[in-house]
């Protein structure tokens, strides 16, 4: 009997056991599923206006929220504006090619990208004949990310692959047109471009001039550079001038400086004025003689001939005396 009971309570312990796996399994399960689906990042789409046409940006984004997309058509670039809470904030973005691309002589360039002016860390990930797709670190607290490219709205018709076809079919025309010159004839290719491209941001006269004289280049193809290349020494010339433009300070007011008998102001200091002979000075146009002041030397002189005078009666009035005792003294003698 008592071996039966205990037969049967370990059979119940043995169940309620099972029964613990079983829930321990379906908590972890859950457990499992909650950090899946916190870790899953599902695509996003935003649309932005380019000159009255409206496209889909597709995105996602990790650490940060996208608030607002706006293009700006003079630089063929995209502004979004961004709110980074993780370091970094991930932003991964694709652009359709019909609408947003960055090409050069027929082929993929790279975009420029500026974190709130700076470059931040970015690859593409994927490429294809339709769509490029980027992957773009960002650190805590950017508020604004630009994307540079070179064309806005480009049709299919116009891809990398056929561009390249064209110099076939221009080729028995060759010996009539003239070819370019790459790099242009002023370029001097031992010197860095950003020597010319730091000269053609200061000095208008010489984009002037360039204008004038190539206006068959655009700047980048007559230095033999791609647009991004341009667009980013462009970018740190106006950076560096910024940072190196003087502070201007207001000008002190000149004070009217005056000089003393004698001396005339020259350069804002007192000098000797040369212009009269020694003792005299300037005086209303003229040179007058400079005022004497009395010397003691007249009554130094009256003295000492007063001492010399008294020293010789001295003398004088002793001998007399000394001659007078000894005819006394011989008067007494014969006495």
């Amino acid at each position: 009997m008592n071996s039966h009971s205990m037969s049967k309570l370990q059979s119940e312990r043995l169940r309620n056991l099972a029964n613990g796996n079983s829930l321990l399994k379906i908590s972890l399960g859950l457990i499992f599923f909650t950090i899946l689906s916190s870790a899953l990042v599902y695509a996003e789409t935003i649309s932005v206006n380019v000159d009255g046409t409206n496209y889909d940006v597709d995105y996602t984004t990790s650490g940060m929220t996208i608030s607002g997309i706006e293009s700006d058509p003079d630089f063929i670039s995209l502004i979004i504006s961004v709110d980074v809470t993780d370091s970094p904030g991930i932003l991964d973005i694709t652009f359709d090619r019909t609408f947003f691309d960055s090409i050069f002589d027929g082929l993929d360039d790279d975009f420029i990208i500026l974190a709130d002016g700076d470059e931040p860390n970015f690859s593409e990930t994927k490429t294809s004949s339709q769509s490029r797709t980027l992957s773009i670190e960002l650190p805590t607290g950017t508020e604004e990310v630009e994307i540079i490219g070179s064309v806005f709205g480009r049709s299919v018709d116009e891809t990398p692959q056929e561009t390249e076809e064209t110099p076939l079919e221009t080729e028995d025309s060759s010996d009539e047109i003239p070819q370019k010159q790459i790099p242009a004839a002023f370029v001097d290719t031992s010197k860095d471009p950003k020597f010319y491209v730091e000269r053609y941001v200061t000095e208008p006269s010489y984009r002037d001039w360039f204008e004038d004289n190539y206006s068959d280049y655009t700047f980048h193809e007559a230095l033999n550079i791609s647009k991004s290349e341009l667009d980013k020494l462009i970018a740190a010339v106006e950076k560096e001038n910024s940072e190196l433009a003087p502070v201007e300070t207001p000008k002190e007011t000149s004070k009217t400086t005056e000089c003393g008998l004698g001396t005339i102001l020259k350069n804002g200091v007192c000098v000797l004025d040369e212009r009269c002979g020694p003792g005299t000075f300037l005086q209303d146009g003229m040179c007058v003689a400079e005022p004497q002041k009395p010397t003691p030397t007249s009554f130094r002189g009256l003295g000492t001939e007063l001492g010399y005078g008294l020293i010789a009666a001295f003398i004088v009035t002793g001998a007399i005396a000394l001659i007078l005792a000894l005819m006394s003294k011989a008067s007494k003698s014969k006495n």
